[in-house]
């Protein structure tokens, strides 16, 4: 028998990611700084750069989702401006994965420096979330699907209006945010109930994507659309 395709989660937190790729077909191995006792398989607490230069020549492939908090544009400004300083850890990664020869993908926000070679939003899998987020991809392509109109806007009050529309805001609290059952429906994510985690999340839908496509070049197999 074949054996199953296995993907090492780096930065996994709660695994957003991790399920995607589990969905598309592989095995998933997830590590992270902090204890994540709700991520859905197996996982290793340790410096996530360490362990990839240790261990990542083990895997098919590697996901990577460096913290996000000191990458956006908004947050490199107001950020120090208040004290609160965030690693920036995305060309290290890079440096890191780039010495292993192993197919990659490095995700994070708008504003942030990885390539953005792909970019995915939940318009485009049916979700009630947008969370647009772009993907820094080695040693694999994956097809750009078609980013759909938006059907509205994303719910909530702004400057003292009150929107209504399809999709929840899935960040901060107050203010029409997301609900954490909201949240679970809206980016299809049943094991964690713990609102930072449901805030931070990739939704699955995004990396099975992505998962479906790398499987299929891995295995010399063609992907469905």
């Amino acid at each position: 028998m074949k054996r199953q395709l296995r993907i090492l989660d780096l930065f996994s937190c709660a695994g957003g990611a991790a399920m995607g790729y589990h969905q598309a077909g592989f095995e998933v191995v997830g590590v992270d700084i902090n204890p994540q006792p709700r991520y859905p398989f197996e996982h290793h607490v340790g410096d996530a750069i360490a362990f990839a230069l240790a261990h990542g020549s083990e895997f098919d492939a590697i996901h990577a989702s460096p913290p996000c908090q000191g990458e956006g544009a908004p947050a490199k400004g107001t950020n120090p401006a208040r004290g609160h300083v965030h690693p920036r850890l995305i060309t290290p990664t890079r440096t890191a994965l780039d010495s292993l020869g192993v197919p990659y993908v490095i995700e994070n926000v708008a504003g942030s420096t990885v390539r953005k070679d792909l970019m995915l939003c939940g318009e485009m899998f049916g979700l009630g979330v947008l969370q647009h987020r772009y993907f820094e991809l080695s040693g694999t392509h994956i097809p750009q699907p078609v980013h759909p109109r938006h059907r509205g806007r994303v719910r909530g009050w702004r400057h003292g209006v009150f929107y209504d529309g399809p999709y929840v805001a899935a960040y901060g609290n107050g203010g029409g945010k997301a609900t954490i059952a909201e949240m679970q429906q809206a980016k299809g994510i049943t094991w964690t109930d713990d609102h930072r985690e449901l805030r931070e999340a990739i939704p699955p839908a995004c990396t099975e994507w992505i998962g479906t496509h790398l499987v299929a070049a891995l295995t010399g197999r063609e992907a469905a659309a």
